[in-house]
C-alpha cells in the first residue's frame, strides 16, 4: 500500500485532506516532530486500518491559530481501528482486532504508567511529560485523522473489544472512548460527583455533554450546563440537563439559585477551557471566566474537575499574560473555599475499559448526548467550519465507509 488519506492543518482557519504516505513502525520526521523522536523504532506498535476518527476540541484550537502548531501537521487523536500489522515486539494485540486508542500516548513502562497516570508518560515526549497523536509539542506523532495510522506501545495501550460484530454495531458510542467519553468521565468524578450530588457543567460542547452524562451515570440528581450556544443547549436538555444560557445571564448563581433553590452545587466541571468568553450580552474573551465563576458557585469543600484546555503558548490570547497561559484568576477565593481543584490531561486507560462494559451492556448512550455525526474524510474540511460555528454535533469521520448508515 502506498496512499493514506489524512486531514492536515493548512494554515490558521485551514485544513485539507491530503495524502500523506502509508506508515511504518518508525516515527519519521515531518512537521511537529521533535527531533529527538525522528527515527524512533516502534516495533512495539502496530499499523492500524482507521474505522472511525473524530474530531474534537482539542483540533480546533489549532485550527483556529491559538497554538503553535506548524502548517502541514496531521490531525487528529481520537482513533478506533483494525490491526492490519504487527509489530515483531507486540505479543498479545493480532491482526483482524478491533480496539480503541487512548489519545494519551503511554509506554507502559516509566514510573508514571506503572501509577497509572499514563496521561504524563515519562518516554514518549522529550520535551516535557505527556504526548497525544496529531497535537503541538506533544512529541510529533502523527495524527489519526487518515485511512491509516501506526500506533506504538499496542500491548500496553490498546483496548480491544471483545466481539468485532457487536462493536461496529455501538461503533459511535464505542469511539468515543478514544478521548471525549473518558474525558467527560473523569471531569465529574474527579469532581467528586456521587449519588444525589448536584453539578454544575461549563460548556455544551462534546465534552460537556459527555461531562453531563457521566455525571447522571454517576448518580447526580441536578445536571445544570451552562454555554453561550442555545443549540448545544438544546442538546443537553434532550437527555435531561437543566441549562443556563449564560449569553443571557452573566449572575451564575442566581440561575443556579432559580433551579436548586440554592445558589451553590456539590461540584463543578469546567468543560471550555483556555478560549472562554465572560457571560451576558455583549461578551467577549476572558480567559478566566470560567474558573473564577465555577469557584464562585461550588460549595466550600467541593470539588472542581477541569478537563478543559489550558496551554503555555497562546497566540492569539486577549493580553499578553494570557499568551503564555497566565490567567486571572481568584485562586484566594478556592483557598478560602478548601476547594480541590483537579487538572491536565485525563488518564484515559484509567476509565476506558469499565466505560466500554456500559457501552456494551446499554448503560451509556454516549453517541446520543454527544449528537454523534457521521462524516466521511473528504467531508472533514466542513466538519471543521461546521463546528467552529458551534454545531451541536461530534463530528466522526469514516474514512473507509465501514460503518453502516
Amino acid at each position: 500500500m502506498s496512499g493514506n488519506k489524512a486531514v492536515v492543518y493548512n494554515g490558521v482557519g485551514k485544513v485539507a485532506v491530503k495524502d500523506i504516505g502509508y506508515p511504518d513502525l518508525v516515527l519519521r520526521d515531518g512537521p511537529g516532530v521533535n527531533p529527538l523522536n525522528v527515527g524512533r523504532k516502534c516495533e512495539h506498535g502496530v499499523i492500524l486500518k482507521v474505522v472511525t476518527t473524530n474530531i474534537c476540541g482539542s483540533d480546533q484550537h489549532m485550527v483556529r491559530g491559538r497554538t503553535t502548531a506548524p502548517e502541514g501537521l496531521v490531525l487528529g487523536h481520537e482513533i478506533t481501528g483494525e490491526v492490519i500489522e504487527v509489530g515483531r515486539d507486540v505479543e498479545y494485540i493480532k491482526k483482524g482486532d478491533l480496539v480503541s486508542v487512548p489519545f494519551n500516548i503511554a509506554c507502559g513502562r516509566c514510573q508514571m504508567c506503572k501509577e497509572q497516570k499514563t496521561h504524563v508518560c515519562l518516554n514518549v515526549n522529550p520535551d516535557r511529560p505527556g504526548s497525544a497523536y496529531g497535537y503541538v509539542d506533544m512529541g510529533g506523532w502523527v495524527g489519526g485523522q487518515s485511512e491509516y495510522v501506526m500506533v506504538p506501545y499496542a500491548d500496553f495501550q490498546l483496548l480491544k473489544f471483545p466481539d468485532k460484530e457487536q462493536a461496529m454495531e455501538k461503533i459511535l458510542d464505542l469511539t468515543m472512548l478514544s478521548d471525549i467519553f473518558p474525558t467527560g468521565f473523569h471531569g465529574a468524578y474527579s469532581a467528586g460527583v456521587k449519588s444525589g450530588s448536584t453539578v454544575y457543567v461549563a460548556g455544551a460542547g462534546p465534552v460537556g455533554l459527555a461531562a453531563a452524562h457521566s455525571a447522571q451515570l454517576l448518580g447526580a440528581s441536578a445536571v445544570i450546563v451552562g454555554d453561550l450556544n442555545p443549540e448545544r443547549l438544546a442538546q443537553a436538555r434532550s437527555f435531561g440537563c437543566e441549562t443556563i444560557d449564560l449569553s443571557q445571564h452573566d449572575n451564575l448563581g442566581e440561575q443556579i439559585e432559580q433551579i436548586l433553590g440554592e445558589p451553590v452545587v456539590d461540584a463543578a466541571v469546567d468543560c471550555v477551557g483556555f478560549e472562554a468568553h465572560g457571560h451576558g450580552h455583549g461578551h467577549t474573551e476572558a480567559s478566566a471566566t470560567v474558573l473564577n465563576a465555577i469557584m464562585d458557585v461550588t460549595q466550600v469543600g467541593g470539588r472542581l474537575g477541569i478537563p478543559g484546555l489550558y496551554v503555555t503558548g497562546d497566540p492569539g490570547g486577549v493580553d499578553e499574560d494570557a499568551k503564555i497561559g497566565s490567567l486571572k484568576i481568584r485562586f484566594g477565593l478556592g483557598w478560602a473555599k478548601a476547594h480541590t481543584f483537579v487538572t491536565g490531561q485525563t488518564p484515559v486507560m484509567k476509565y476506558h475499559r469499565g466505560l466500554m462494559k456500559m457501552i456494551l451492556h446499554g448503560k451509556a448512550q454516549i453517541a446520543k448526548a454527544v449528537n454523534a455525526t457521521l462524516i466521511s474524510i473528504d467531508e472533514a474540511p466542513n466538519g471543521y467550519a461546521d463546528f467552529d460555528k458551534g454545531a451541536a454535533k461530534k463530528f466522526v469521520i469514516d474514512p473507509h465507509g465501514s460503518v453502516r448508515r
